[in-house]
Order: C-alpha cells, then structure tokens, then sequence
C-alpha cells in the first residue's frame, strides 16, 4: 500500500510541477545587473521591500518572473523590468541567483 501511495504522489507532482529548462548560472550573472539595484548584487537586498533572491529554488524564480511578464503577477516595475527578457534570460536569472549564498 505504501508503495502505491509514493508511486500515485510521484506521478501526480511530475503531473502538475511546473516544466522549466535549467539556465546558465554564468550567463545570468552577466544577466544580473539590472536586478542589483532593487535586489542587492549577490541577490541579498539592502531595502526590505524588496526580496531576497539568493538561494531561491531556480522553478520557483523562474515562475515569478514568468508571471510578473505574463501580468498574472500584478506590479509594474516588475512587468516593466521582465518584458524584454527571453525564456533563456529567465532561465539564467533564476539559476545564477539560485546558487548564490
């Protein structure tokens, strides 16, 4: 029974997780510049209003950024700062700031 119920739970994550290729961490950090302002350089931000990005898991940045584009995330400095970035730009984004420290 426990074998069937990991198998069903392993089946249903593959099912409905979000499907993202891996980015490059190396062009992301040349990517990273206009993130630093608000972020912080090494993805650790000086201004509380604004989140951390260092160590966030890379689907998850990947999302965010994704949906700040899409509008389904609603700001604007955000929407504005995403919408000239490619599905690859996100990509190295997110995994150059999911392994920083």
């Amino acid at each position: 029974m426990n074998k069937f119920l990991l198998a069903v739970t392993a089946a249903t994550v593959m099912i409905i997780s979000p499907v993202f290729a891996a980015g490059d961490a190396e062009a992301g950090k040349g990517k990273s510049a206009m993130c630093a302002a608000c972020h912080g350089a090494a993805g650790i931000s000086a201004i509380p209003m604004y989140p951390n990005l260092a160590g966030q898991k890379e689907a998850y940045l990947v999302k965010q950024l994704k949906d700040f584009k899409s509008g389904t995330r609603n700001d604007p400095t955000m929407k504005g700062m995403v919408m000239a970035l490619s599905e690859t730009d996100m990509n190295d984004l997110a995994a150059y700031f999911a392994n920083l420290k």
